[in-house]
């Protein structure tokens, strides 16, 4: 097994804005129990001690309420009660350029970016449960099936303005998912109270609709969905307890590149994403079209605590150029935390099923509490690289 260092917990103020991909550096691996249903949690931790360390290493395995705060099973971190407990929704947002800046993206736990219409560009999937503050999000755009399947592994309630309907409408019309979707044909059960126009002078229609977070709120209500998490859901990512995981013996990797670092064919050569690591705050800052990536809610730059490469089978299904894309069963993976770089592998063993990421020695990898991005990675087209 690696070497596992505990470093101390650094309540570092964020560096300037990190306009470039540029620089620094430190996480780790644990064999776990297996997966658990939410209904069979309990209210403790587990604690990991190895030779090499010079205290303990421990890891979230069960929740507890404390001073009316929990940790999230999303990012990890100790936020209100209602907030840990209540189901999350995973909304689609365009990321071609007419659509930007999106409104409220910063504050998504989860973010999921994989390409769309000929493997040319991306499209992003916010998984929000910390949304208070916001009183909408968007721009919306449509589906994706393997969007859609992958919201399904965090019990989402799933929301779009549009669908790819042969590939889409099977799953989304039946009670496999609860969705709240806007009126558009293919849509059995719409939701158009959640959905509204906002004026963005220059921008083409379809980048001006947002979901708004009362409308949603009342769709929710309308559809009787269950408005905390379901017996369906099973926690995902392992987080390190109250401490930073460090792979002390893996390599540095402080720019991320999903597509590569040059232009040429594959989903993110078009905005050629990077992340640059700052090892003052222990984040990862994106920048895309060779400038921050910025949310027009607060103006602040996307950063994350974990960048994972999950790499699938991809495929162009049709004359249209949609994709189809493995997003169960295994594959490759890359996980970036802290500073470093762990190649492995993804495990999903179905559409109700977490997401779990090894290391090389089959050792499920811990992430650092905070928020994740996840590059789906076409296999057969694949360009990643980091430095």
């Amino acid at each position: 097994m690696k070497k596992k260092v505990l470093a101390a917990v650094v309540a570092a103020m964020s560096l300037a804005l990190l306009a470039g991909c540029g620089d620094e550096q430190a996480s780790s691996p644990i064999i776990l129990e297996p997966e658990t249903s939410l209904a069979e949690t309990q209210t403790e931790t587990e604690t990991v001690q190895t030779e090499e360390s010079a205290g303990e290493l421990s890891v979230i395995t069960e929740r507890t309420v404390v001073d009316g705060k929990m940790q999230s099973y999303l990012t990890g971190e100790w936020k209100d009660e209602k907030v840990v407990t209540r189901r999350n929704f995973a909304v689609m947002i365009p990321n071609n350029t007419p659509a930007l800046p999106q409104y409220g993206i910063s504050l998504a736990s989860i973010v999921y970016e994989a390409p769309v219409e000929g493997n040319s560009f991306t499209r992003l999937m916010g998984i929000f449960e910390d949304y208070d503050e916001l009183d909408r999000v968007g721009p919306v755009r449509s589906s994706r099936d393997y969007f859609l399947y992958e919201s399904m592994a965090f019990d989402s309630i799933y929301c779009n303005w549009g669908l790819a309907v042969p590939y889409v409408g099977p799953v989304i019309n039946t009670d496999q998912v609860d969705n709240v979707s806007q009126a558009v044909s293919g849509i059995d059960s719409p939701s158009s109270e959640a959905f509204d126009r906002v004026s963005r002078p220059g921008k083409a229609l379809e980048f001006t609709g947002y979901m708004f977070i009362d409308g949603y709120e009342k769709a929710v209500e309308r559809h009787g969905y269950e408005t905390e998490y379901t017996d369906r859901f099973v926690r995902g990512f392992t987080f390190a307890n109250d401490c930073i995981y460090e792979y002390e013996d893996y390599p540095d990797a402080t720019k991320i590149f999903p597509g590569g670092n040059t232009s040429g064919a594959g989903g993110y050569s078009a905005h050629q994403p990077c992340f640059a690591y700052n090892p003052e705050d222990h984040l990862y800052y994106r920048t895309q079209y060779g400038k921050a990536h910025t949310d027009e809610y607060n103006g602040e730059q996307i950063a994350v605590t974990n960048v994972v490469f999950k790499v699938c089978h991809g495929e162009v299904r049709d004359d249209h150029g949609y994709l189809a894309f493995g997003v169960t069963g295994t594959g490759d993976a890359v996980v970036f935390t802290n500073g470093k770089v762990i190649e492995g592998t993804w495990k999903r063993e179905g559409n109700y099923e977490p997401n779990v990421f090894y290391d090389e020695n089959g050792e499920e990898i811990v992430f650092n509490q905070g928020k994740t991005w996840i590059c789906c990675i076409w296999q057969e087209n694949n360009y990643s690289s980091w430095e």
